[in-house]
């Protein structure tokens, strides 16, 4: 049994990160005279959700159950407590469930801050390593029947998809020999570690057995983001090339190397693909659009929104805190190999979010970004891992369960102060590559400059041209709306940096 200790955060919390930061003075429920005893250790652990929630929670003041003074006494907020089957349950309870209205459109205010059953496979996939059979795709409808399609995006080296033969546009409508429908369990059939796929052709209509089955299974793995990196010559120019597929501080060294090879390639234009890219840490983030801008440290790069309690603090203690200015060196102290460019082209689709979005948004300001390809996914906020420990750090954390929660706790600016674009950053030129997965069209390899994702960007660079308007009526619309890395940790998310809030967060605690 456990004598339960309400935690008070004067400014407090340890934290892996999400988007930006965060301060805090929270004033939790007077504690009883006498300790409370809990033999549930359920409620123990909701205990530390309402807490952390109640310290650190961006939409804090959308939610009266978090207030400062809901409860008079641990034993009030005891019985409220027990309402709850499970920790799960407890978390989601206590969510903002408001929306904003964009151009007449809803959008919640927050569908991103998430629950973390297992804090160890988490904090590996925040590293890269996942158990991973190597291969991205998407999903598709047939024309107006129930069958689906399924449509491979990209084959990671090293791993069973490539040992197997599997390239980017091959189709396949069937996982173990059950065909792929609308009434599918997406997140059943995808699930084991071994699977096979039937391979199909597609030609927009009919779809063909190739009569060709291959296994996959999943292995330990570590993802480089940094996917291709190239400079191409076309019609005479120098192009840098880079698609990065997430922002991973174990690999800005070697972010770092593909722009001196740039620099030493005397690039004049750069397209930055991250059209498959969810987000990730934030650190990672204004070191790539560093790279790119060559920006002084003194300008701005963004700045955090804290929920009103931290905000105040931070402003009246360390405001310098709430300011992200670009950086000349990698963290390691290695000086940045710049481009100072004037102008950048970022190829995104609504897979692009959260980290990406804040390079496009936080060099706006700057230099000419032009986005081609879809609207973004709209995620502007940042998260922080919340551990059941007296800081909320890792640190400490209760040794009895591996629950930690990713809640939202700031939302990022730029220097112009635009945030809050839940609907997406618009495309400047309208482009998806779903046209020529409908109608069966080679998708062409990455890196390629025949690829036509990214010849659309190689044509207006060199010659201003720009994609005629092919987009189909079925492109969007027949797109099923599942996505195999959404279990990904880095999935529409950014992390914060737990070294820039180290010396600033501590905590009372009241027996």
């Amino acid at each position: 049994m456990k004598t339960i200790k309400i935690r008070l955060l004067f400014l407090s919390l340890l934290f892996i990160f999400s988007c930006s930061s965060d301060d805090d003075a929270t004033t939790p429920p007077n504690p009883d005279p006498d300790p409370v005893v809990i033999d549930n250790p359920d409620q123990d652990i909701d205990q530390y959700l309402w807490q952390a929630l109640n310290a650190a929670y961006l939409y804090k003041e959308d939610v009266a159950d978090l207030a400062n003074n809901r409860f008079s006494s641990n034993t009030e907020l005891f019985q409220f407590l027990e309402d709850f089957n499970s920790p799960n349950e407890t978390f989601n309870a206590l969510l903002s469930k408001r929306n904003l209205t964009i151009n007449g459109e809803q959008f919640p205010v927050d569908p991103f801050s998430f629950f973390i059953s297992d804090y160890t496979i988490f904090e590996q996939g925040q590293q890269g390593i996942s158990l991973n059979n190597g291969m991205e795709f998407g999903l598709i409808r047939v024309g107006s029947t129930n069958n689906v399609l399924g449509y491979i995006t990209l084959v990671h080296p090293g791993t069973s998809a490539e040992t197997g033969g599997l390239e980017r546009g091959m189709y396949f409508d069937a996982i173990d020999g059950a065909k792929l429908t609308i009434n599918t369990d997406f997140n059943a059939v995808f699930a084991p570690n071994s699977y096979s796929l039937d391979l199909v052709s597609y030609n927009g209509t009919d779809i063909t057995p190739l009569n060709e089955t291959v296994s996959i299974s999943k292995e330990e793995y570590t993802e480089n983001p940094i996917y291709e990196s190239k400079t191409i010559e076309y019609q005479g120019q120098k192009i840098g090339y880079l698609m990065y597929n997430d922002f991973r501080f174990p690999f800005d060294e070697q972010l770092n190397s593909s722009f001196a090879n740039f620099s030493a390639d005397g690039i004049t234009d750069l397209v930055l693909d991250l059209r498959y890219n969810p987000g990730g840490r934030v650190s990672s983030a204004i070191i790539l659009a560093s790279l790119i801008s060559g920006q002084s440290t003194d300008d701005v790069f963004s700045r955090e929104l804290w929920n009103p309690e931290l905000q105040a603090q931070f402003e009246a203690s360390t405001p310098e805190r709430l300011v992200n200015n670009f950086v000349d060196q990698t963290l390691d102290g290695t000086p940045l190999n710049t481009l100072s460019l004037s102008r950048v082209i970022v190829l995104t689709t609504d897979r692009s979010a959260s980290a990406s979005e804040l390079v496009i948004n936080g060099l706006e300001p700057y230099l000419d970004v032009v986005q081609i390809g879809q609207t973004t996914s709209g995620k502007y906020q940042a998260s922080i891992t919340l551990y059941d420990s007296e800081g909320f750090g890792r640190e400490g954390a209760n040794p009895d369960h591996t629950i930690a929660i990713q809640p939202l706790v700031l939302q990022s600016a730029n220097a112009d102060g635009v945030t809050d674009y839940a609907a997406g950053l618009f495309p400047d030129i309208e482009y998806t590559e779903l046209d020529r997965v409908f109608s069966g069209q080679n998708l062409g390899q990455i890196g390629d400059p025949d690829e036509a994702f990214l010849n659309v960007a190689l044509e207006y660079i060199a010659n201003g041209n720009l994609p005629s308007k092919t987009k189909s009526t079925l492109s969007l619309g027949n797109k099923i709306d599942w996505d195999a890395e959404s279990n990904s940790p880095t999935y529409q998310k950014m992390y914060l940096d737990i070294e820039k809030y180290k010396d600033v967060f501590t905590k009372n605690i009241l027996e």
